[in-house]
């Protein structure tokens, strides 16, 4: 969607700071013992007391509210009975609605002890996202964010997902623009315009290069297999350059 009144930046940045909220209770609570399915529970509860709906479930019949992904799952995990472990990697996805308006961000943990290299990753796909996020702006070419992103894998001897992409939000999950590459796309032409709402979301690894479908039509595993870290935000594209909206409360 592209923002066009004021209502619409108050309801964006509600949903966005709901969604921001929701995923630092379900980060703040993993531990070892604790089920996905309790994980996501939390975030169900979370998101109905603050009166909005989960996205998955709502657009799509997803069964879960939020999308948890350990290990080697890496996106659209169904959350089940397995219970956390020390030195497993999580990943959070939460994205909801409330009035009409979407918002979308996720995070990835690391439940120590934990090798170095994932610590760095950890630390490096947050920085990642960021090397993405600040190439946002009025008139800025997408493609913009794909090389910096890329330019940043490389010299720090990581990999990226090149089949999950960022994507349009805001009056409905996913929406135009579609498929906004986050790793270097020398056919991507479009420009951001003023008052563009999207999300970046790059999925840095140590090795993976592309998602492959598993078995339950809903769970993406990395290929080859390797950890990967996935961090998210939902942005305005504006002169000022990027305005995130996926921000906690204070």
């Amino acid at each position: 969607m592209t923002v066009s009144s004021d209502d619409d930046l108050v309801g964006l940045k509600t949903i966005g700071r709901i969604v921001a909220d929701t995923l630092e209770v379900m980060g703040r609570a993993i531990e070892p013992g604790i089920t996905e399915r309790e994980l996501d529970q939390i975030g169900r509860d979370y998101l109905s007391a603050a009166g909005a709906r989960p996205a998955p479930e709502l657009v799509y019949g997803f069964p879960g509210a939020t999308c948890i992904s350990v290990n080697d799952k890496i996106a659209h995990g169904i959350p089940g009975d397995r219970r956390v472990r020390a030195g497993d990697l999580v990943n959070i996805d939460v994205s909801a609605e409330k009035d009409g308006y979407f918002a979308d961000t996720g995070a990835s943990f690391a439940v120590p002890p934990v090798a170095r290299a994932v610590e760095r990753l950890c630390r490096d796909g947050r920085r990642a996202m960021w090397t993405g996020l600040r190439q946002v702006g009025t008139g800025m070419p997408f493609a913009g964010i794909g090389r910096a992103v890329g330019t940043f894998a490389r010299q720090n001897g990581y990999t990226l997902v090149r089949n999950l992409a960022s994507h349009g939000v805001g009056l409905s999950l996913h929406e135009e623009p579609t498929e906004i590459a986050t790793w270097p796309d020398a056919s991507e032409r479009r420009v951001m315009t003023d008052g563009l709402v999207f999300t970046v979301e790059p999925f840095l690894s140590l090795g993976a290069n592309f998602a492959e479908d598993g078995d339950d039509g809903w769970t993406l595993y990395s290929l080859p297999r390797a950890p990967t870290m996935q961090y998210e935000h939902t942005v305005v594209a504006t002169r000022n350059g990027p305005l995130v909206l996926t921000v906690p409360s204070p």
